[in-house]
């Protein structure tokens, strides 16, 4: 029941009872019944002001809570002359302006918050409170390999390897390192925030792949620097002493000479070989940068593919070609450059495969422009996949651990984005985006 329909209730039997009192004196007494109508009417005047007085405020009341209900905070009203209602009109007005000013600075902050995430260099993921996906940014996506669309409402423990175990079982206040198989090196952190009075976790994803590249570049072209001044120096002068001695061996006994010259023959190309070996590490270090052109990826495929030929029947080796097309496939590209990363990841799809035989699947797409090398020797574990891209480092007895990292800097260098990895079918893929991929390091 209002306000409004109790006064009534209690006003109308009042003034019925007084109009009845009023009409038993209406004739033994006429003067006090004018007297009495008179009253009436002027009290009944004075109630409707005042009813009207009482009701302002009511009515105020009923328009602030209906717009405060629909957040309409641009409502405001004017003072009426009353003092008590202009006192609480002014209240009113002032809630609405500081409702207002809150509003549109916690809009303002979101949507700058949502333009810095969006534009972070940094992967950025939002959960909700099942531990699912609720948004991620673009570098977030880029990371994971997936658009960000399709990342919205995944569970953090269904990323595909190694993201889900790691971001699933990594905690508020905890930092951890993780190399995928292109060689990135990321650092993901878990921290939390408030939604409705409850903690929701979020994951920042940080690439490292470019600064620990430069930080491995620093120290091994130090390293590098260092022993081919010594080494080169050492040889030159000893091969001089050495091809100075060959004058030597006329002077010699006829059973003795054979085996004098055959011992310098072999200091000698032990010294080449030696400087060789010091060379191939001093070219990873002057790498120039990529001068691109317009380069038939195709071309560069086919003359790949009869270089090794000699070496893949001898090893009982299959190529399987699966290009785009038989005609040329143009990226712009170092041709020398990119040559010798393809010569490389060939080379090392043979060893894997060893001398029992094997298969080596070539394939190409041209929209996107795609190339993949997949090879069915023994699978990579994980714990070597980690380790391909490190200098130094090489499974084969004797290797020297530049080759990859020699691809990794060519590759990084043009831009584009790189993976080396077994699949479910147990074959071992090297893929490569052949454009950019819109950062420095491969995704």
């Amino acid at each position: 029941m209002t306000i409004r329909f109790r006064l009534l209730l209690f006003l109308l039997p009042l003034y019925a009872v007084l109009i009845a009192l009023a009409a038993q004196v209406r004739t033994s007494q006429p003067v006090l019944f004018i007297a009495c109508e008179g009253t009436i009417v002027a009290s009944a005047f004075l109630t409707w002001r005042l009813y009207r007085g009482l009701m302002q405020p009511v009515r105020l009341i009923e328009a602030g809570t209906d717009a405060l209900a629909a957040q309409d905070f641009n409502l405001k009203f004017k003072p009426v002359g009353q003092p008590e209602l202009d006192r609480l009109i002014g209240v009113y007005n002032q809630m609405l302006d500081a409702l207002r000013q809150e509003r549109v600075s916690q809009h303002e902050q979101a949507v700058l918050l949502e333009r810095l995430i969006g534009a972070s260099p940094a992967g950025v993921l939002i959960l909700s409170f099942a531990n699912e996906i609720a948004s991620a940014n673009a570098a977030a996506a880029r990371a994971l390999g997936q658009p960000a669309a399709a990342l919205v409402g995944q569970p953090v423990a269904g990323l595909p390897a190694p993201w889900g175990a790691l971001l699933a079982g990594l905690a508020g206040g905890q930092a951890q390192a993780v190399r995928l198989p292109g060689g990135q090196l990321y650092r993901a952190a878990a921290a939390h925030f408030l939604d409705r009075g409850f903690q929701r976790r979020f994951v920042v994803l940080e690439e490292l792949t470019e600064e620990l590249r430069q930080q491995e570049r620093q120290t091994y072209e130090q390293l590098i620097r260092l022993m081919s001044h010594e080494v080169n120096n050492s040889i030159g002068a000893v091969n001089s002493l050495l091809g100075s001695f060959q004058h030597y061996a006329p002077q010699l006994a006829p059973d003795d000479r054979a085996d004098y010259q055959q011992g310098l023959a072999v200091s000698i190309a032990r010294n080449t070989q030696l400087a060789d070996f010091i060379g191939r590490y001093a070219r990873l270090v002057r790498l120039p940068p990529p001068a691109p052109h317009a380069t038939d990826v195709h071309a560069l495929l086919r003359d790949l593919g009869r270089l090794l030929a000699p070496q893949s029947a001898a090893q009982g080796v299959a190529w399987h070609w699966e290009l785009a097309s038989e005609g040329p496939l143009l990226v712009p590209a170092d041709s020398q450059q990119l040559a010798q990363a393809l010569l490389n990841v060939a080379k090392n799809a043979l060893e894997a495969i060893g001398p029992g035989g094997g298969n080596v699947w070539v394939r190409t797409t041209a929209q996107p422009p795609t190339l993949t090398l997949e090879n069915d020797g023994p699978p990579l574990s994980p714990a070597v996949s980690q380790r391909l891209f490190t200098p130094f480092f090489s499974t084969k007895p004797g290797g020297q651990g530049i080759g990859l990292v020699l691809v990794r800097d060519i590759l990084l260098a043009h831009g584009w984005a790189f993976r080396l990895e077994t699949g479910a079918s147990g074959r071992t893929a090297f893929t490569v985006a052949l454009q950019p991929s819109g950062g420095a390091g491969s995704r």
